[in-house]
């Protein structure tokens, strides 16, 4: 049988003080509607569909530029009248012969294994409530089961008694129903209770009132579906995410020397013996070959670094590719478009963009290079620069095999330094560069007698 999921994103935030909706809050730098769609998308399901309400434009938009391609549709619950107005509103855009699953777009951490358990647990014909065991239940809405387990009721706390309120398993709101089953249930639910609000709980009286089973499945790990209201349950679940993923890191063969101390933005694959040493974050897409070794307190984002490569402390990566045996940093900023070769070099307080450092090349401290190619094992000395843009357009430099760059100097693109070649310290180099020749471009050096410093006025 096909399978829907219902993703209820209408919510203001208001406790969240912000301006951005609930749903676009970021947990590791990506919305959390975005992590409740990622996982809905892997479910195989075959209409994901968003109820939104605040901020809806802002939402549709946002989400929409992160999934092109994928089949979400957008429904508006135009007045927030409760979970279950608000899964009336997406009736019309689900299949009849189907089934219907219930997310939350501030629950994001719900994980694929639970759901698809939770998926097989109930069959077609019975109806599924997902439910949890919580030390302090307060706030959430009781599970009454009978003496065969089955779940007869959802009691929310402000309509429930002492004795009920003593029950620890709560409500998680991600349900299963059948699709004709929600479409003969939904209107009759009334808003007859203390907030005065529509319940998609209530579904769960009405399926046992026409001898629909409903089964309860408990969640092993709290954490997937707790929910956010505000920034500091955000923070706290941010904090337990990262655990997560560096659990999963440390699984797959990671040495992290502290896992309190990574963050992860994306996802990072790992080969064997890596080491990420404190403070570092890695967004995007990073892969890391075997070897490879991280100092603390770097920024990786969409770059491979291949096997036996170090990464010295305090560096910027980003949308770049490092060789073998490379060797960065420290405080070195690889900008995009940037490439080392095996064996490279790039140093302190180097900075690169759309370069490609060739085998064996290095530049060690204090150098841009911008729209540049160098071949292999050539030396830019310290202070060196590359002159890459005019104010309008972007000018390349080339620098052949084996060359020598003197510290300090200016290479004004576009220009060309031959194989061989050695440029002179202090040169300002305009013109191309001859193979295996000596190139020197500096003013004549004079000595002014009788000069003296300006004074500072008083």
């Amino acid at each position: 049988m096909d399978l829907n999921v219902v993703i209820l994103a209408a919510g203001k935030g208001t406790r969240m003080k912000s301006r951005l909706p609930k749903v676009l809050q970021p947990l590791a730098k990506k919305p959390l509607l975005s992590h409740v769609l990622q996982t809905s998308l892997r479910l195989n399901a075959t209409r994901v569909i968003v109820v939104y309400g605040h901020g809806g434009e802002q939402v549709k938009e946002q989400i929409s530029s992160q999934f092109p391609g994928s089949p979400i549709e957008w429904v508006e619950q135009r007045e927030q009248l409760g979970t279950g107005h608000a899964v009336k509103q997406a009736l019309p855009q689900l299949q009849d012969n189907s089934r219907t699953l219930v997310l939350y777009g501030d629950v994001p951490l719900t994980g694929d294994d639970t759901l698809n358990r939770f998926l097989n647990q109930v069959s077609p014909g019975q109806c599924g409530v997902l439910t949890v065991k919580l030390a302090n239940p307060k706030g959430y809405g009781r599970i009454i089961r009978d003496h065969a387990g089955v779940v007869r009721e959802i009691v929310e706390e402000k309509d429930a008694g002492d004795e009920i309120r003593k029950i620890c398993e709560v409500n998680t709101g991600i349900m299963l129903a059948d699709t004709l089953d929600l479409q003969a249930w939904l209107p009759k639910i009334t808003n007859n209770n203390a907030q005065g609000e529509y319940y998609l709980t209530d579904v769960v009286k009405l399926a046992n009132d026409h001898d629909v089973p409903v089964i309860g499945c408990l969640v092993d790990n709290p954490v997937e579906v707790e929910g956010v209201n505000d920034k500091r349950q955000l923070a706290r679940l941010e904090r337990m995410y990262q655990q997560q993923l560096a659990d999963e890191l440390m699984v797959a063969g990671a040495t992290l020397i502290d896992p309190a101390r990574i963050d992860i933005r994306g996802s990072v694959s790992v080969g064997q013996d890596c080491c990420i040493d404190i403070n570092c974050i890695f967004e995007g897409n990073v892969t890391l070959g075997d070897n490879v070794q991280i100092g603390a307190n770097c920024v990786i984002i969409n770059s491979s670094i291949a096997d036996n490569s170090v990464v010295k402390p305090y560096c910027h990566i980003e949308n770049a590719v490092i060789g073998a045996d490379c060797d960065v940093g420290p405080f070195a900023r690889l900008r995009p478009g940037t490439e080392m070769k095996e064996h490279a070099r790039i140093g302190n307080f180097v900075e690169t963009k759309n370069t490609v450092l060739g085998k064996g090349s290095k530049a060690n401290h204090l150098t841009y290079l911008g729209d540049t190619v160098t071949g292999d094992k050539v030396n830019v000395g310290a202070g060196t620069i590359t002159c890459n843009y005019d104010g309008v357009n972007k000018h390349k430099t080339i620098i052949g095999d084996g060359a020598f760059i003197g510290s300090n100097s200016s290479l004004v693109a576009p220009v060309e330094i031959g194989a061989g070649a050695t440029v002179g310290a202090g040169s300002t180099i305009t013109k191309d560069a001859d193979q295996n020749a000596l190139t020197v471009a500096r003013a004549k050096q004079i000595t002014v007698t009788g000069w003296k410093r300006p004074e500072k006025k008083k």
